[in-house]
């Protein structure tokens, strides 16, 4: 029996529509992941604490000793800010160091570049056209 080493074996026929499909199910992720980074920063608290973290990272016991709450409350806050892509968390012996994720930000930067180009341009020609309308009222 000879072996045709030409031909695709059958099972990977088909493969490039599912990667197709993985890769367009990615990049929808991606996009509900940074709509999580705006529910998360909805709350002043977890708005705090990347302040917080803003200027440098620190442990969670130090950002807990910063809030008059438990420190079960201030963890589901880093929790939710973790899960958001916000922040990032490393372990040193017992500590855990938590510090701001710049691959968290960078999503909702494009975002907002994203909206600043579509509204910018809109936005500019609304104001001249509300001067030019104040400027007509002003000459009667």
């Amino acid at each position: 029996m000879a072996l045709n080493l030409s031909e695709k074996p059958a099972n990977l026929r088909h493969r490039p529509r599912h990667l197709h499909f993985v890769i367009d199910l990615i990049k929808l992720i991606r996009k509900l992941c940074f709509m999580e980074s705006f529910t998360a920063l909805a709350d002043p608290t977890r708005r705090q604490i990347v302040e917080m973290l803003g200027a440098g990272e620190m442990p969670a016991g130090e950002i807990a000793r910063r809030f008059e709450m438990s420190a079960p409350a201030v963890s589901q806050h880093l929790k939710a800010l973790k899960s958001a892509h916000l922040v990032r968390v490393r372990v040193d012996a017992q500590r855990r160091i938590y510090s701001i994720d710049p691959e968290g930000f960078e999503g909702l930067e494009n975002w907002l570049a994203n909206i600043r180009r579509f509204w910018g341009p809109k936005l500019d020609a609304l104001e001249e056209a509300l001067k030019a309308a104040a400027e007509r009222d002003n000459e009667r």
